[in-house]
């Protein structure tokens, strides 16, 4: 899978939006979504796997971060789709969604 194909997940994006900024643990990255921890890890292990996060152990905890080095060629299309998606929520909110 490409790079495009891994980021145009969406939930893969979320991730990245967390973790973009600052380094999280993956029970944290876990507790913002409404799947399983599972299905959280397998999406961190995709981006693992195309090295667009890094991970460092801290005891028993996998902490993650976004690799923006590699990312640095797409992040004009992220930030796109993050300013697409902030957009969507703040039409919401004023329409009291």
């Amino acid at each position: 899978m490409d790079t495009l194909q891994l980021i145009a997940e969406p939930t893969r994006r979320q991730i990245l939006t967390l973790i973009w900024d600052e380094e999280m643990a993956a029970g944290v990255i876990a507790d913002h979504f409404e799947v399983t921890f599972g299905a959280v890890s397998q999406h961190l292990g995709a981006l693992r796997s195309a090295n667009l996060v890094s991970v460092r152990k801290e005891g028993n905890r996998r902490i993650y971060r976004a690799n923006r080095e590699v990312l640095a060629p797409y992040e004009p299309v992220l930030k796109e789709m993050w300013g697409d998606t902030l957009r969507r929520l703040a039409d919401a909110i004023e329409e009291g969604i």
